[in-house]
């Protein structure tokens, strides 16, 4: 319990006490993962992408630092989560990543957002709404440069007159392939988007996310947008990791010695070959601890592995601590996310990835900043 924090109010004390597990974001690793990739990417503007609640640690507590860090540019998914943003980013420039939804221009003016225009019918809604507030308003410009998700076409493109309402301050695009560095799918975006941002000489460029930024500079045009790199989620398998930005620790309710042949856990899925010390810790999938990682997955004390055994159940798993010391009781808390298990590892005793991980990290936990 050494991240805690100690203070002595009521209040404090009392929402430490009834939680399940503690949820510890460090600050400093992610201004210092920021520091990182902006020296990383040389010339290019180094924004941060806090969408999904700032990856599911929370965008308020941590946006701010990531400002402090350096960052002037955010990103987020949708025009809700940029309303939000702009409460404790007064100042900074916030880009909309799904642009907005019809009638809803007004929103995204009132709150100085700018959106990403994705289609032709966001570009004239946009161009519409500023043909009677003042002239054309900054936007973004999405293209489809080879990934079929988000994004204007060549055939958009080519729409004459299509954009002279508008005024692009960046043209972007997204890359398919880039945790995978030698999928020639990386090449071809690559083209394809110089190619189709030619038609708006002059506006900066942005094509690389996190991975795309450790494919070489090449990629990093005149903005690069790191989002996972920046909470400690792995670029590729090529690339270690930035600093751990997160600790997740999970409270022991109960701890019981089982016999041989004893089942655990809903099906009975797991038997105790031999004696058996379980203990029964407070987070199950309802906090972000998949159902997948029965039977795979671990917590830790100190360096000790302490292996899952049975299903994972909504508010509660069960781990095998025969090997935990005599003095470990309900109420002592046990290693989820730390020095021995980062997130991309815990994501692989799933068969998933870190993203989903961190964006899945319960609002039921204490958080506690550092």
């Amino acid at each position: 319990m050494s991240f805690l924090n100690q203070d002595d109010s009521s209040a404090f004390s009392s929402a430490q006490a009834m939680a399940g597990a503690w949820l510890c974001v460090d600050r400093e690793v992610l201004a210092q993962n920021y520091k990182k990739l902006d020296a990383m990417t040389g010339a290019a503007e180094c924004a941060a992408v806090v969408k999904a609640d700032g990856y599911g640690l929370g965008a308020a507590a941590i946006a701010p630092a990531l400002l402090a860090a350096g960052a002037k540019t955010f990103f987020v998914a949708h025009l809700q989560e940029g309303v939000q943003l702009r409460q404790v980013l007064p100042q900074a420039r916030i880009f909309v990543l799904h642009g907005f939804m019809a009638g809803c221009a007004d929103l995204m003016h009132a709150h100085h957002l700018i959106p990403v225009l994705n289609d032709l019918g966001q570009v004239q809604e946009w161009a519409d709404f500023g043909a009677v507030h003042g002239g054309p308003l900054p936007c973004a410009v999405q293209v489809d440069s080879g990934m079929s998700r988000f994004g204007l076409s060549d055939a958009d493109l080519a729409v004459e007159g299509a954009f002279d309402g508008v005024q692009p301050c960046l043209v972007m695009s997204h890359l398919a392939c880039a945790d995978t560095p030698d999928n020639p799918a990386n090449e071809q975006q690559r083209r394809n988007f110089i190619a189709m941002a030619e038609h708006f000489p002059g506006v900066p460029r942005s094509l690389a996310a996190s991975s795309g930024i450790f494919l070489g500079p090449e990629y990093h045009f005149e903005l690069v947008r790191p989002g996972a790199a920046l909470y400690g989620v792995a670029p590729n398998d090529g690339v270690p990791a930035l600093g751990h930005v997160v600790r997740l620790e999970a409270r022991v309710v109960q701890i019981r010695t089982v016999p041989p042949g004893a089942g655990v856990g809903y099906g009975l899925t797991w038997r105790a070959e031999k004696p058996t010390r379980l203990a029964t810790l407070g987070i199950g999938y309802a906090d972000g601890f998949f159902r997948a990682q029965a039977g795979q997955a671990a917590v830790w004390c100190g360096d000790v592995r302490f292996p899952l055994v049975g299903r994972v159940s909504m508010d509660s798993v069960s781990v095998d601590i025969s090997d935990a010391p005599e003095s470990l009781k309900p109420g002592d808390v046990l290693t989820v996310l730390g020095p021995n298990q980062g997130v991309d590892s815990l994501a692989a005793s799933g068969g998933t990835i870190g993203y989903e991980i961190l964006t899945s990290l319960g609002a039921r936990f204490y958080r506690h900043y550092l």
